[in-house]
């Protein structure tokens, strides 16, 4: 059970560190204006992407070199998996940030951890109990609760297009890939040897397509583009190590309180309503997260 408690705590930080990175990426990326903040620069996703990993490769690059560690690691074809997966899962992310309301965004995003416990089940063999499937399933009932209710009040519905939402769960199914990459990868590697794999392989990719609409960061946008990598730095470590501390059916659904996260920060920061559907989507998740680590607890 330590180490489950442990990973719970690591996917919880790795929560709130992506909130932040979500929050940066909508101001800096997006069309939309925001009323309490400048106006910004709106960068192209493939340059977000590449802020991001300058900054992620650098961090991690020098911590592995301080250990003596091989940046390339062991099991290279299961690093080239787990990074290239990611690579694909955050920039179409990024592009459903920029396209779609933030909470059909995610809402589509927490999609990932039943693509992770599917894939889980089916090639690492993880034995997931009916009562465990109905427990992410009311959870997963909860966040679309929360993504309705914000359409709602929002009275966003006409800026929702089929062709991104397909996109968003694409997107979903290349992040259920990259986290059993890991868990598949925990044996033979540390964290650092893991993470570093994304930047790796986007630098050139996405160095070469922002060659053709560069943008020129303005004054404190260098601080947010930043803050930018180092939060999305914080996130992936984080949740590396909790895939790699604990059960995976345990660890999963605790992605779904990202949602929540999001409801508050709307309601106390930008002046957002709470409406009735909103509390109800966040006592589901509550539910079944809460009822899944009992019942695990339980059969352990």
């Amino acid at each position: 059970m330590l180490s489950n408690k442990k990973g719970i705590l690591y996917i919880i930080g790795s929560g709130l560190c992506f909130m932040v990175v979500n929050f940066f990426v909508k101001i800096l990326g997006s069309n939309e204006q925001i009323d309490f903040l400048p106006t910004y620069s709106k960068f192209p996703t493939h340059e977000l992407v590449l802020f991001r990993s300058i900054i992620s490769f650098s961090i991690s690059a020098y911590l592995l070199r301080k250990r003596n560690i091989s940046i390339l690691g062991t099991n290279r074809k299961g690093l080239f998996v787990r990074g290239f997966s990611g690579m694909i899962a955050l920039t179409l992310f990024f592009y459903t940030i920029h396209h779609l309301p933030i909470a059909i965004a995610s809402t589509l995003q927490y999609l990932a951890p039943i693509f992770t416990i599917l894939l889980a089940s089916i090639f690492l063999k993880d034995r997931i109990s009916i009562a465990q499937w109905i427990c992410i399933f009311i959870a997963l009932i909860g966040v679309f609760i929360i993504g309705l209710s914000k359409l709602e009040i929002s009275s966003l519905a006409s800026k929702i297009s089929w062709s991104w939402i397909i996109v968003g769960v694409i997107s979903a199914v290349f992040s259920g890939i990259a986290y059993i990459s890991v868990v598949r990868l925990k044996a033979t590697e540390t964290p650092l040897n893991i993470v570093i794999y994304f930047p790796m392989l986007s630098l050139p990719v996405m160095g070469i397509w922002s060659c053709f609409d560069f943008v020129i960061p303005q004054y404190e946008e260098w601080i947010y583009l930043l803050l930018l990598g180092i939060f999305t730095q914080i996130a992936q470590v984080l949740m590396t190590r909790a895939f790699m501390t604990a059960d995976i059916g345990i660890v999963s659904p605790f992605q779904y309180l990202g949602s929540i996260y999001a409801l508050l920060i709307g309601f106390y920061f930008f002046d957002e309503s709470l409406p009735f559907l909103s509390i109800l989507g966040i006592l589901f998740i509550l539910l079944g997260v809460l009822v899944n680590i009992f019942v695990k607890h339980k059969t352990t």
